[in-house]
Order: C-alpha cells, then structure tokens, then sequence
C-alpha cells in the first residue's frame, strides 16, 4: 500500500511540474490612444479607482502577483482575464461608439452599485481593490457625469 501512495504522489508531484511549462500569454500590452484615460480626462481618484480594481482583467495590461505563474491558477486568472476583456476593455473604450460608451457607464455603475464588480474571488486575493461606499458614489457620479457629456457632443457634432 505504500508503494501506491508513494508512486501516485510522484506522479503527482511530475504532474504538477511538467504543467507549469503549459503558460498563458501574459497580458500586457501598452496604453494607446483609445485608453479611456487616454480618451477622457479622467478625475484622479476614478483613475486610482480603476487601475485599482479593473484595468487587471478589463484593460491589456494586468499586473500579475507571484501566484499567477503557478498552473493551474494561471489559468483560471488567463481565463478570468479574457471574459472581463469581453465583457468590457478600457484599452479599447475609443473604438466604442457613443453609445455603447454611454450603455457601458451605466453598467459600470450598475455593477459596482450592486457589488457584483470586482469580482469576490478578486477582492479576496487583492484587498485594495475593494470598494468602499465613497468609491462607489463616487463612480457613479462619474459615470452619470461623463454620459452626459458624451450625449451632449453627440448632439453638437
């Protein structure tokens, strides 16, 4: 019987090592010019806020803590990584139209209003990201702020 624990923890342990040689592609990538805060003049406290909270999985650029280099967590993180890029990729917020800008400031609010965003498992692994009450208020205010100021260029244009 010990032979069989012995030889399944060592087929475990050669498991484990020969899948860290199986990487995602980092994502990192540089600001361009259709970086929303590139884009928008940006308040500095929202610009703290979301390269707080999520430029990590909504924008080309994420910083990786040490864990993220370790399969399979790198996979699940590469994973996370390109749905929050789907869903939404600050990166690129200047190919939007005006529309789906507008659309996307009311689900930013939305989701941060309701604590959907950041995720839990995000918060739990980078504490700084949480968002406190004032934050949220403050995102709001923003994101109600600037849809306004999209509608009305959208108008004198």
């Amino acid at each position: 019987m010990r032979k069989i624990i012995r030889a399944v923890l060592i087929v475990l342990i050669l498991g484990f090592i020969v899948i860290q040689f199986f990487q995602p592609t980092p994502n990192k990538g540089e600001i361009t010019d259709a970086d929303i805060l590139q884009q928008h003049d940006v308040p500095e406290n929202i610009g703290t806020i979301l390269k707080e909270s999520c430029f990590d999985c909504h924008s080309n650029i994420t910083r990786y803590p040490w864990y993220d280099r370790i399969s399979p967590v790198s996979w699940m993180v590469d994973d996370h990584i390109r749905e929050g890029k789907d869903e939404l990729n600050f990166s690129e917020w200047g190919k939007l139209d005006i529309y789906d800008k507008i659309t996307t400031l009311e689900e930013i609010a939305q989701e941060t209003k309701r604590k959907t965003m950041p995720l839990k498992s995000y918060k739990f692994m980078h504490p700084n990201a949480r968002l406190s009450d004032e934050q949220i208020a403050a995102i709001e205010k923003w994101t109600t702020e600037l849809s306004e100021e999209l509608l009305k260029n959208s108008f004198s244009e």
